[in-house]
């Protein structure tokens, strides 16, 4: 019997990739207005750039494991209570600059003062720019008379705990949140699984897990036998294997390339608000 939900964060009940989008969108405006260069190629260009620089620190592999993504590192604050933190947070400011600066540089502006306001800049429109599920308030609403909830997320414990911040609504509906930066191992480590379960005094058979990512969410479930629900709102394909699609998945976190490639989960759903049928429906049933 289902006791307990566990809800991945970003872009399962935030959405993330659109404050993301939005917040490069304003930034990137700055630049049209200053030097009336396309705004969308800059975004482009500072992507790419934050992506190859990203790989190149000595933290990378440390952040794959924990999931944050280098997006984030462009906008996120990172604590002092790792060795690795300590490294993010002195290499961040720089790590910042030179993507903005890069990109500018891509689409024909040398102008390192301005890179370095526009990387200024874009954590401010990030934090303005906190965009949330339009069913997610609602679910949460109903689910919380009959279930425990659990937040598990991956990423810094300062950058999610201010995601929580700039949507204070979300925080009082999960009875724990487990955050892979605090833990020490992200999603799909089984450890961290196991973990919020212990939390919650739960077996595997008495949760399920919630989540967009099939490489994170639904991996880690898979791996310690527990069921799971995919959330693919952009109508990826379903029961997929890893392609084209799922590379930039992969390339954000740890993940065994000798595992079994094709990741199933129990279910799938296009909306949030799906889930109560289905849970309904599990009610009914013994698998």
């Amino acid at each position: 019997m289902i006791k307990a939900i566990f809800f991945d964060l970003d872009d399962t009940l935030l959405w993330d990739r659109k404050s993301i989008k939005e917040a490069f969108a304003a930034t990137c405006k700055i630049a049209k207005e200053r030097y009336g260069i396309d705004a969308t190629k800059l975004e482009e260009a500072v992507r790419e750039q934050a992506r190859e620089l990203y790989a190149s620190y000595e933290t990378y592999s440390f952040t794959k494991m924990i999931g944050i993504n280098p997006f984030e590192g462009l906008w996120g604050n990172f604590p002092d209570n790792h060795d690795q933190f300590k490294k993010m947070k002195k290499i961040v400011p720089t790590y910042r600059k030179d993507a903005w600066t890069l990109g500018l540089k891509t689409v024909g502006i040398d102008d390192a003062d301005f890179g370095y306001e526009l990387a200024e800049r874009f954590p401010e429109e990030r934090k303005k720019l906190p965009f949330v599920y339009e069913d997610t308030f609602d679910v949460l609403d109903s689910l919380k008379k009959d279930y425990r909830l659990l937040l598990l997320t991956n990423g810094s414990p300062d950058l999610q705990h201010t995601k929580l911040t700039i949507t204070p609504e979300l925080k009082p509906y999960f009875e724990q949140i487990v955050i892979s930066g605090d833990f020490g191992k992200g999603k799909p480590d089984p450890a961290i699984f196991e973990y919020a379960l212990s939390l919650m005094s739960l077996e595997k058979e008495e949760a399920i897990m919630v989540g967009d990512n099939l490489m994170t969410d639904i991996l880690g479930a898979n791996r310690i036998g527990m069921k799971s629900v995919w959330i693919h709102r952009e109508q990826k394909a379903c029961r997929t294997q890893v392609t084209k699609a799922l590379q930039q998945d992969v390339a954000n976190v740890a993940f065994n390339p000798q595992e079994r490639t094709e990741v199933i989960p129990t279910f799938e759903i296009q909306k949030l608000g799906e889930l109560h049928q289905l849970l309904d429906d599990l009610k009914k049933v013994k698998l």
